[in-house]
């Protein structure tokens, strides 16, 4: 299976620098969308319902402090090890998320119930680290 920087590693390949939050979504949307299309996970590595958004904790700590992020940050990732089937998942997730904006696709993920349940009774903009679990996200995307 893939890693998280592997994963990280295609997108920045693809997109080019971005900010680190759209990294996170991007990444989100690629996960979500690979378990609906081939009912298996890009990576082990779980969400959490952080106040903007789902966020991978480890990918958190490598881009902390930092508000854009390019390839050079995953060098132990390689695209390489992406199966072909999910290269293609994941550039369809660009093709449609990819020109959006960090702050659209946050507010995205704040309509959706993955995050949202996930979250629970937490205010808006408070702390949570609260697993998103992958059955909840294929639940949800497989639904629309």
């Amino acid at each position: 299976m893939a890693t998280i920087y592997d994963v990280a590693a295609y997108i920045a390949e693809s997109v080019g620098e971005m900010s680190a939050m759209k990294l996170q979504k991007l990444m989100f949307y690629s996960q979500a969308w690979n378990l609906v299309w081939e009912e298996e996970p890009l990576f082990s590595d779980d969400f959490e319902a952080w106040a903007n958004g789902p966020v991978l904790p480890a990918l958190y700590d490598r881009h902390r402090g930092m508000f854009k992020v390019e390839k050079s940050l995953f060098r132990d990732g390689s695209s390489s090890n992406l199966s072909t089937a999910q290269k293609e998942n994941i550039d369809k997730v660009l093709g449609f998320y990819g020109e959006k904006t960090a702050q659209w696709l946050s507010n995205l993920t704040h309509q959706e119930d993955p995050w949202l349940n996930a979250r629970g009774e937490s205010p808006v903009g408070a702390y949570s680290n609260a697993t998103i679990p992958q059955s909840a996200i294929h639940e949800y995307y497989s639904s629309i």
